[in-house]
């Protein structure tokens, strides 16, 4: 391989990985009360609104 492939080859494998290190650490280092600051939705179903099964 020539030396421009080594060194592309060289900073793509360092950025990928200098990257996956920094999520991973943040994921750890994130405040256990989080969970209570994320999105997300209820899953109901129309028989559970309601309260009975459509049946």
């Amino acid at each position: 391989m020539t030396t421009g492939g080594w060194i592309i080859m060289t900073i793509s494998v360092a950025t990928v990985t200098v990257l996956f290190l920094w999520s991973i650490v943040k994921v750890l280092k994130s405040p256990s009360g989080e969970d209570d600051r994320m999105h997300g939705f209820e899953f109901e179903t129309p028989d559970e609104k309601t309260g009975h099964d459509p049946s």
